[in-house]
């Protein structure tokens, strides 16, 4: 048996070093050729590194949240043959990188190829015993995992954990949901119980990548937001009618593509705005093409991924880029292309859009949109009061680019738009 020593490869663009993001192997792991064993993150994307051969692992370099430098040493594995650190002394080329823009899901073991056991999802899972935790004991599991479990509501002290010391794993977490729960908990069953203990999530990978470019955003801008109220009754009409006489082939329509609708033919008039702040350089670079962000919740976070020329697309092919583009960021399939280079950006908590909100700017850009929800709510029209379908738009301008008076005129021109959405159709 020979030793095999993989090192982090340079993955290009100048890279000097790589975050672990998350591992998907363990010591003592048989793992295959091709398959992947740890996520590293560089300033462009995340990378998937997989197995150049086929062994069992038996040294694990670095923990979650370190920077790893290129060339050095991240996973051994004893290996049949001499490998590259004992007999021939040198070492094998690494393999091609898998790259991806956000860190991936929920990792899946991969089966050996010749199991022959069917598919999880026609399995009925094992019921693990719960494994008894001292009181105040916090549960060992990734960052990954204490994530989904946050996500879905889960109790991490009451999932079984198979890893090594009690680790909870992806499967764990899996089986635990599959059974609705149903693991048996320590110290009684009262929905009245005391909790106690402190979950310690170590901020890395996207979500740091996030935090940072929220803090370098709010350090670095001067925002001033401002909210508008838009009646959006005949504009819902409208878009009612339309999704009812839609050919097959054509999306369902929601309010994004008439909110772009409305941009692109805005914009033209207020080019400072559809613009990105170089101010280290000093220098404001204003766009002819309006290339739109849409701010897109994934598993992993928030991800813009990018709608572009937006000003040569109709509300249709708005919908169906918007759909392709946040899929791609969901799926963690966006290329480096869609997740770069906007002009400006909407964001939009749909149904949870509440009544205004004061959104981040994207830096370097000099503008962000949020629509709000839309809610039936009595307004005075002529002297009556109606029932209306009203909804707030919030924005946020960097004031050291955008005048208050010309982010209110480019708000109310929206407004106006959107109130006879006729006119969105009109040159």
């Amino acid at each position: 048996m020979g030793r095999y020593v993989f090192k982090l490869p340079d993955v290009g663009e100048g890279t000097a070093e790589a975050e672990i993001v998350a591992w998907h192997v363990k010591v003592g792991d048989e793992v295959h050729e091709d398959q992947n064993m740890v996520d590293v993150m560089t300033d462009k994307a995340t990378v998937e590194m997989t197995s150049p051969v086929t062994g069992k692992i038996i040294a694990l370099h670095g923990e979650p949240g370190q920077m790893a430098p290129v060339g050095s040493p991240l996973v051994e594995l004893e290996v049949e043959g001499a490998g590259n650190v004992k007999g021939n002394g040198h070492t094998a080329p690494a393999p091609a990188p898998k790259k991806a823009e956000a860190p991936q899901p929920a990792p899946k073991k991969e089966p050996a190829k010749e199991q022959t056991r069917p598919p999880a999802a026609v399995q009925e899972p094992a019921r693990p015993s719960f494994v008894a935790r001292a009181e105040g004991d916090k549960p060992l599991a990734s960052p990954a995992v204490r994530q989904r479990a946050l996500d879905r509501g889960v109790d991490l002290r009451l999932v079984a954990g198979t890893g090594p010391g009690g680790r909870i794993t992806h499967e764990d977490l899996d089986t635990y949901i599959a059974l609705g729960g149903r693991v048996a908990k320590s110290g009684g069953g009262s929905s009245y119980a005391k909790r106690e203990g402190v979950d310690e999530v170590k901020v890395i990978g996207l979500r740091r990548r996030i935090a940072e470019s929220m803090q370098n955003a709010k350090r670095r801008i001067p925002h001033f937001a401002y909210v508008e109220e838009i009646d959006m009754t005949e504009l819902e009409d409208l878009r009612a009618h339309l999704n009812k006489t839609k050919r097959a082939e054509q999306p369902k329509l929601n309010v994004l593509p008439f909110l772009m609708r409305a941009l692109v033919k805005v914009l033209p008039a207020y080019p400072q705005i559809n613009a990105r702040f170089d101010d280290e350089a000093g220098v404001v670079h204003r766009h002819a093409a309006v290339h739109i962000g849409i701010a897109t919740q994934t598993a992993n976070g928030l991800i813009v991924p990018v709608v572009r020329h937006a000003e040569a697309r109709d509300v249709w092919d708005s919908a169906v880029e918007v759909a392709r583009v946040s899929a791609a960021a969901r799926e963690n399939k966006a290329s480096r292309d869609e997740l770069t280079g906007s002009t400006i950006t909407i964001t939009s908590l749909g149904a949870l859009g509440g009544v205004a909100t004061t959104p981040v700017i994207n830096y370097p850009e000099v503008g962000i949109i949020g629509p709000n929800a839309i809610i039936e709510r009595p307004v005075v029209r002529n002297g009556q009061i109606v029932v209306r379908k009203m909804m707030n738009l919030s924005s946020s301008f960097d004031h050291r680019v955008v005048d208050g008076y010309d982010a209110a005129e480019f708000i109310q021109k929206i407004k106006a738009l959107l109130e006879h959405p006729a006119t969105l159709f009109m040159d």
